[in-house]
């Protein structure tokens, strides 16, 4: 271990590393031999109490490429399970190293994980690398979502690794650095069902209460504790991806967080022209992970949750499965809640009327009948300018306006406090897909970061609502194709 590798600020704890060796293989990553840094994340790193200066250095370089391993970090690839397109599969981390986790300044416990440094004992066939399109992919995504205020795993570096990767075709190779709340998953708790021993259950458990909700320790009954609170986290979560009108793309059990962030950013993209069915990735030939989906699947995802948590809710089967279930039936209305709570605050509305559900569904259904765009149809009611699409034309919306102006009336705010709301709830960017894919051809093809550097920027300030940030709101230029995103992840 070099004195500049101590340097560069890492402070590792391995409390995964504690758990059961059934949950993990200790694994180091292959080392690369020509590593060069993309991008490097400064505020995130910054944040984490790491030295920036170091890490743009070879030191840090080589620990964002799996060439040194710094000290205090045990690095090791987690195992679990997943129902894929509602198949149940045995898995694991196929293209991941968790390196263990950082203890910032203010004390916060970060998984570091790197992705795409080389196969591990869970790869399956796999060459265990990744490409550099999605590994900037997630980057941008990621921060993106982080920006809009949505609970969600960061990426803190993205490295070249001078080595190609055989996909269809030869293509540049790339290490992503993830930072994440954990990696604890609904599949990993469906993996430690699947065992014979209800302890190694019970600490996984125990271990995930005490990393994310610690405050149900000394609940009487604190698996069933667990089980609601992942709820509630995954409820308000969803609605968040609704209301900006972002789409995962492969909502697997495996890609479904513990703590409520979220995590893998392969297939995912934001809507443009509003469509519940709306679907990006190229391998949901069904729609099963569609926009309008997301909400019923993320209940499906969490009753898969319920069921390996039953050994601990109730010693007796039958009555561990009424609780469960009562728990998950609560999902469907916490969803609501949070979803209509949203959309109230993208129409300035302060206090609730009992027509205000349907009266938000009148709007999205002419919404998908005029084609209209999603982000930009709120940002316009947020500044009055409702005019130039064929939505703001109709004779339908024009009573849909009149209506909602007097709906605003009825309430105590001011129009200016209204308008403050909407401005706050309405991003004026979103990342995008056209933007994005520019962003990653100049990146891949001519080694040019800058691209993706401008649209990072203006994405980070999304209720900005500046001058800046206009021309990033223009939509693509019309296709007969429609946009397809691939599980390059």
């Amino acid at each position: 271990m070099t004195k500049e590798i101590k340097e560069l600020g890492w402070n590792f704890d391995n409390s995964y590393g504690r758990l059961p060796k059934t949950f993990y293989t200790s694994f180091s990553p292959d080392p690369v031999e020509f590593p060069k840094l993309a991008i490097l994340n400064e505020p995130l790193a910054t944040s984490l109490g790491l030295n920036v200066e170091a890490l743009q250095g070879e030191e840090g370089l080589s620990v964002f490429a799996g060439n040194e391993i710094p000290e205090g970090a045990s690095p090791l690839a987690q195992a679990y399970a997943g129902h894929q397109f509602g198949n149940f599969t045995m898995l694991g981390d196929g293209r991941a190293v968790l390196l263990g986790e950082q203890i910032t300044p203010v004390g916060e416990r970060l998984d570091i994980q790197l992705k795409g440094p080389g196969r591990t004992p869970y790869s399956r066939g796999g060459d265990g690398r990744a490409a550099i399109g999605p590994m900037l992919r997630e980057y941008i995504i990621s921060e993106a979502m982080h920006a809009l205020g949505i609970p969600t795993t960061r990426s803190l570096a993205v490295v070249t690794t001078g080595e190609a990767v055989i996909r269809e075709t030869h293509l540049p190779g790339a290490i992503v650095t993830r930072v994440a709340a954990s990696h604890l998953r609904v599949g990993t708790f469906q993996y430690g069902a699947t065992r014979d021993s209800v302890e190694e259950l019970r600490t996984l458990a125990d271990y995930a209460i005490k990393r994310h909700y610690p405050d149900i320790e000394a609940d009487e009954n604190r698996y069933l504790s667990l089980l609601n609170e992942v709820i509630k986290s995954q409820a308000a979560l969803i609605a968040k991806w609704q209301l900006v009108g972002f789409i995962h793309g492969v909502m697997n059990t495996d890609n479904m967080t513990i703590s409520g962030e979220t995590i893998d950013y392969g297939p995912c993209a934001f809507m443009d022209e509003y469509d519940p069915a709306t679907v990006f990735s190229s391998i949901d030939t069904q729609g099963r992970y569609a926009y309008g989906n997301q909400p019923g699947i993320g209940g499906w995802n969490l009753a898969r949750f319920a069921e390996s948590l039953l050994a601990l809710i109730h010693e007796k089967q039958e009555q561990a499965v009424e609780l469960a279930q009562e728990a998950i039936s609560e999902y469907p209305k916490l969803y609501q809640q949070n979803w209509l709570a949203g959309m109230r605050a993208k129409l300035g509305l302060f206090n609730e009327e009992i027509e205000d559900e349907s009266r938000i569904n009148d709007l999205l259904d002419l919404m998908k009948k005029h084609r209209a765009d999603y982000t930009n149809t709120f940002r316009a009611l947020t500044f009055g300018k409702t005019e130039g699409t064929d939505l703001f034309g109709s004779t339908e919306f024009s009573k849909w306006h009149d209506e909602w102006l007097a709906r605003l009336g009825r309430q105590e705010e001011t129009k200016e406090s209204s308008q403050e709301l909407m401005r706050n709830s309405n991003p004026a960017v979103i990342p995008r897909n056209h933007r994005v894919e520019e962003a990653l051809k100049a990146a891949e093809e001519l080694g040019d970061y800058s691209v993706m550097e401008r649209l990072l920027d203006v994405l980070s300030s999304p209720f900005a609502h500046s001058p800046e940030q206009a021309e990033y709101a223009t939509l693509p230029a019309p296709s007969t194709l429609p946009y397809r995103t691939y599980c390059g992840t």
